[in-house]
């Protein structure tokens, strides 16, 4: 069994890239009446990741920024083993429970109600290891009557909340929130953010990937910065959410000098 010094997560030298593919145009002979064939050709290789090391220590919580297509979700649908590297590894110790994608496991046919039991089990939880939790899990989702009705009436703020309700209350050992919280009232979203705080101080291990940068300030104690599938920085998070900003406003300033 792993100490209790060793890391939650640990990733090293973690690469992954796919091939994009495009549509071959249709061919025409000149006059000729036949249809033209339509078909796949190679695309370019994208380099999503580039040699990505970090370690997350047990009962922390740690954020990860930089803008879009920095390859912040790809990483963690790596560390969440939904997707394979193509080079280096990942290591967990603990079960991993993505937040990746609100509503994951959910069936949008049944209510919420019922798919809190869904969920639970998409997670590798056994039945009575989620009735245990199940009227906890409504009381915190503060849906209301609306527990009852199908979830394809929901809202996405909803079934973030439901998402969220049904991961944080289920044991979880590591949990991965990918813009979570960005969804809901203000109340909530404080809420949350103190149920992680509790999370934390029973060992749970939490890794946040948000735009928002002050839930990341708020909550981590440590963060990454990721562009263009490199690590920019790793530290401190009020250093790197600094360097972050300072970074972005000299990008900024630089536009505006060469608009003027």
């Amino acid at each position: 069994m792993p100490s209790v010094s060793d890391p939650a997560v640990k990733v090293e030298n973690l690469e992954v890239s796919f091939r994009t593919t495009a549509d071959r145009p249709s061919i025409r002979g000149l006059g000729s009446s036949l249809p033209g064939r339509r078909g796949k050709v190679n695309g370019t290789v994208v380099e999503a990741l580039r040699g990505i090391s970090f370690d997350v220590q047990r009962g922390s919580v740690y954020g990860v920024i930089g803008r879009n297509g920095a390859g912040k979700s790809t990483m963690f649908r790596a560390v969440a083993g939904i997707l394979s590297p193509t080079g280096g590894q990942v290591t967990t110790s603990g079960r991993v429970t993505p937040l990746l994608t609100v509503g994951l496991g959910f069936n949008r046919e049944l209510s919420g109600y019922e798919n809190i039991l869904l969920g639970g089990l998409a997670l590798g939880l056994k039945t009575d290891e989620v009735k245990n939790h199940h009227e906890e899990i409504v009381q915190f989702s503060e849906l209301g009557p609306a527990i009852m009705h199908p979830m394809r009436t929901y809202s996405s703020g909803m079934f973030s909340r439901l998402a969220f309700s049904v991961a944080t209350h289920l044991d979880p050992e590591i949990v991965l929130i990918d813009e979570a919280l960005s969804a809901g009232d203000a109340a909530f979203k404080k809420k949350s953010q103190s149920k992680i705080l509790d999370m934390c101080s029973s060992d749970t291990t939490v890794m946040i990937v948000s735009h928002g940068l002050e839930v990341v300030k708020n909550l981590a104690d440590r963060a990454l910065w990721l562009d263009k599938g490199l690590v920019k920085m790793e530290g401190t998070t009020e250093d790197v959410i600094g360097n972050y900003l300072e970074h972005l406003a000299v990008e900024a300033n630089a536009t505006s000098m060469e608009d003027m």
